[in-house]
């Protein structure tokens, strides 16, 4: 065997090897999974301002916004303007008021949302919160009239989905909250999760003493937990909001809105 054509043969070994070598490496380290696709929506001002905004958001999460049980399409919208009296004002609002099962409820009680209970009540308010300080009277302003909600003590909220009506776990791929009074661009956000995966984290804009809508739509993913940050510090007595000499943001919610959950499959 010439020296030429031995010379070739090891170098065709050697590449062999090489090539062998990369996809052990491939195997063994697998790239990591791309980015989760998504489509934000969001906008900051008065009412008026954030219209728009909203309008789109809502046709991108699906039209109609559905009241009964039932539905396969379209979305779900959550104000707290017609949570009864003793909800009101207090700590004492159910985690699952929007997620019932029971057929004696009205149906605007069947909207397949839970609020994670982690420890903290939740808190419906129609004095703008003033009861827990006389300072949030012109603090916070409700974009449906005349009620805003709080996580009582915490500045977390989680969320998750039923199909509207039942038990059956769900998923969503869109979800959007109003905020009130953001006046901290790092201090108010939303987590989307699919299970244990992060699929993003998004920051509110800002609007002291004004509306601040966020909202996220994942075409290709599942989401099954939302988790709102909503300011840097929870409302409590003497506390002040940044705008009125105090040190921290507070920030209150209203809407929320999300596509039509469906079973978690």
């Amino acid at each position: 065997m010439n020296q030429a054509k031995l010379f070739s043969i090891i170098m065709a070994a050697g590449m062999l090897a090489i090539g062998c070598d990369k996809d052990d490496d491939d195997y063994k380290n697998p790239p990591p999974p791309p980015p989760a696709t998504s489509v934000v929506i969001t906008a900051a001002g008065d009412s008026a301002g954030i219209v728009a905004k909203l309008n789109e958001f809502r046709t991108l999460a699906g039209d109609p916004n559905n009241g009964a049980p039932g539905a396969t399409g379209g979305r779900r919208e959550v104000n707290w303007d017609g949570v009864p009296p003793q909800f009101n004002n207090n700590n004492a609002f159910p985690f699952n008021f929007f997620g019932e099962t029971d057929a004696a409820l009205p149906n605007g009680r069947k909207r397949g949302l839970i609020l994670l209970n982690t420890g903290n009540p939740f808190r419906v308010d129609s004095t703008d919160f003033s009861e827990i300080d006389a300072s949030y009277a012109t603090q916070f302003e409700p974009f449906t009239r005349k009620r805003l909600f709080i996580t009582a003590g915490s500045t977390v909220t989680e969320v998750t989905f039923k199909v509207p009506g039942t038990n059956t776990n769900a998923t969503v791929n869109s979800f959007a909250c109003i905020f009130s009074d953001v006046d901290d661009a790092n201090s108010t956000s939303i987590q989307y999760f699919s299970g244990n995966k992060l699929l993003g984290s998004f920051k509110a804009p800002v609007q002291s003493q004004g509306f601040s809508l966020l909202g996220v739509k994942f075409p290709n993913d599942k989401i099954t937990l939302v988790k709102i940050i909503s300011g840097n510090a929870p409302l409590a007595a003497g506390v002040k909001d940044i705008s009125n000499g105090g040190t921290k943001d507070l920030v209150t919610m209203d809407d929320f809105l999300y596509d039509e959950p469906k079973a978690n499959q």
